[in-house]
């Protein structure tokens, strides 16, 4: 792809991308004159320092000093590289992005990214081939068919692996695919014996899971035989493979959650593919894990709602209270489904239908009734003992709301649940909120600390201000600062790309700034924010440029005499004559230059 049409699609996602909207359904944002502040999702903080200004498309944190365009939040945000970034945007504006020159990502060597993303492809097509052609895969093939999954296993990719020991080293040899990728990809093991690696799912059947671009990045492997302890078997962390932020079905859920603004979270692969098959397309499931903040951040993009469809034993009472505490987190309105007794999304599909599993959706319990639903089953409200328990724990997930206004509906349904005034759970809050805000503060994933911004010198950084906010002063840069009187190589930076431009464009800036190193993006972003234009007859943008090229010159030459001077303790008698005469051309050019603009602009000029 041209460099051009790369361009073109970056500023075609940017153009569907306003930061105010996007930044918004990550961290809460509130008016303030022209622009929007909030507490920084990057460090910890009590103040809000976090400003997005709407008219330049730009965010800036005062404490940390992170900063850039829409691209620059969501790689940080969710540590992911531009590329990524890209996906995650375009995916939001429904619009498609392929990536090509320019796009940089630096986060993973990208060769061995595409080699595994292409060995996962080939495994996923080597495991459905197996599961519909071979004949030990004759027993997969049944299950299936008693399941009433052998329409989806075609649309899914569902396969099977290999059940013969070597069957799966021996394939990628006749691919010529190191065995040395398959196991960085996961499905290889390495012997304890020294022999060939074993294959780490033989013999289960599999479920690739997708990326939400619909890569396939890991496995799960279901056992058939039902005396094995491990039914599921998923790939482990790899490079491509971080459970905590996969989410199985995601690339197929996308666009009816966004349709729908809800989503259906669900236990496992089959519960998903049957809701998929019965109409419910905005199913997913996590992968081996609890619902984290990962996962509660994947579905904000889509959905301002998650229904939570969890088993109704114990297991999956509590996995659906530590969920909906990590959705509440990211400020997503979260109800929790309760099916009956030993059933699941699939069993309940397949004996009672779509309209049934719909009426349980629609009437999924909100978290408040959901809890008192929960502890009046297990027998907590049956003690004044137990009923304090259970207020308190409720009070203490409604703590994790970010909002006022949601944890009051909250108090206020608990009131009416439990049968106790407001003002009373209001006040038992307020006891849990001290102890809780220390314990945060201990916390080993706490965000960090504001940190110091990264210094640059005082008259460089002005100039590359006033370079941002008067493009009028950029000829006069161009003419007369030489790159060696730039002395920060991030001022030295953001000057040369302001200067390439043809026509000076703060969205051309922070697109340059795409694969350059943090400080270049939080300086310039900084300036981008901050940046004023100097209005007073007296001191002029022009005059201004002027007297910083003129210090930023005089230092450049008392920086050249310095080294004139050391240079002279080695030097032969005619050498050290020879450099006493440039230091005395060089003093008078100085003199010159402290005189004003008038009286250096001729030495200026023949130098330029």
């Amino acid at each position: 792809m041209a460099e051009s049409d790369h361009k073109a699609q970056i500023d075609l996602i940017r153009s569907h991308s306003d930061i105010v909207e996007v930044i918004s359904r990550y961290v809460p944002l509130q008016r303030k004159g022209n622009q929007f502040k909030a507490l920084c999702p990057f460090h910890k903080e009590k103040t809000p320092s976090f400003s997005v200004d709407p008219t330049k498309q730009y965010f800036y944190c005062f404490g940390c000093h992170a900063g850039g365009d829409v691209f620059n939040f969501v790689m940080q945000y969710e540590n992911v590289g531009f590329v990524d970034a890209a996906h995650i945007l375009a995916d939001r504006a429904g619009l498609t992005y392929q990536p090509g020159a320019g796009g940089g990502d630096t986060s993973v060597d990208r060769s061995e990214k595409t080699q595994l993303f292409e060995v996962h492809e080939q495994l996923a097509a080597l495991y459905a081939r197996t599961l519909e052609k071979h004949e030990s895969a004759a027993g997969a093939r049944s299950y299936l068919a008693e399941r009433e999954l052998q329409a989806a296993a075609g649309d899914f990719q569902i396969g099977y692996a290999p059940p013969q020991s070597g069957a799966l080293a021996e394939w990628a040899r006749q691919k010529k695919i190191s065995l040395d990728l398959l196991e960085k990809a996961g499905v290889l093991l390495p012997s304890d014996r020294g022999g060939d690696p074993y294959d780490r799912f033989r013999g289960r059947l599999m479920f690739p899971i997708r990326d939400e671009q619909g890569r396939v990045v890991g496995f799960s492997g279901r056992i058939l035989d039902q005396s094995s302890p491990a039914k599921y078997v998923n790939s482990p962390e790899t490079v491509l493979f971080k459970k905590s932020r996969i989410l199985y079905g995601l690339d197929r859920a996308r666009k009816p959650m966004v349709d729908e603004r809800r989503a259906i979270v669900c236990e496992g692969q089959i519960d998903v593919i049957r809701c998929h098959l019965a109409g419910f397309t905005a199913a997913v499931a996590p992968q081996g894990t609890a619902l984290t903040e990962s996962h509660a951040r994947l579905l904000k993009r889509y959905a301002d709602e998650v229904v939570l469809v969890f088993d109704a034993d114990t297991a999956g009472q509590n996995a659906a209270f530590r969920g909906a505490e990590a959705l509440l987190r990211e400020g997503l309105t979260t109800r929790i489904a309760v099916l009956p007794a030993g059933e699941d999304p699939d069993t309940l599909l397949r004996t009672q239908g779509a309209e049934a599993f719909g009426s349980y959706i629609d009437d999924a319990m909100s978290l408040v009734r959901y809890h008192a639903h929960v502890q009046g089953e297990r027998g907590e409200l049956r003690t004044e003992a137990g009923r304090l328990r259970s207020i308190r724990g409720l009070l203490e997930l409604i703590l994790h709301a970010p909002g006022a206004v949601q944890r009051e509906s909250f108090l206020a349904e608990a009131a009416d649940a439990y049968a106790v005034p407001v003002s009373a759970l209001r006040e038992d809050m307020n006891k849990l909120i001290r102890p809780t805000a220390r314990q945060a503060d201990g916390e080993s994933e706490a965000l960090p600390p504001a940190r110091k911004a990264r210094a640059h010198p005082p008259d460089e950084q002005a100039l590359v201000e006033l370079m941002v906010a008067h493009p009028e002063v950029l000829d006069l840069v161009n003419r007369f600062v030489p790159p060696q009187a730039v002395t920060d190589a991030t001022c030295r930076t953001l000057i040369g790309i302001l200067m390439a431009q043809p026509e000076p464009d703060e969205s051309e800036l922070m697109r340059e700034l795409a694969d350059k190193d943090e400080a270049c993006r939080q300086l310039a972003a900084r300036l981008l924010m901050t940046a004023r234009r100097i209005s007073s007859e007296e001191t002029s943008c022009i005059h201004a440029a002027q007297d910083i090229i003129l210090k930023l010159r005089i230092r450049l030459i008392d920086r050249e005499i310095k080294d004139h001077f050391s240079q002279e303790t080695s030097a032969s008698a005619d050498q050290r004559r020879l450099l006493n005469n440039e230091i005395a051309q060089l003093t008078i050019v100085k003199k010159r230059m402290q005189e004003g603009w008038e009286k250096a602009l001729p030495i200026l000029e023949l130098d330029h």
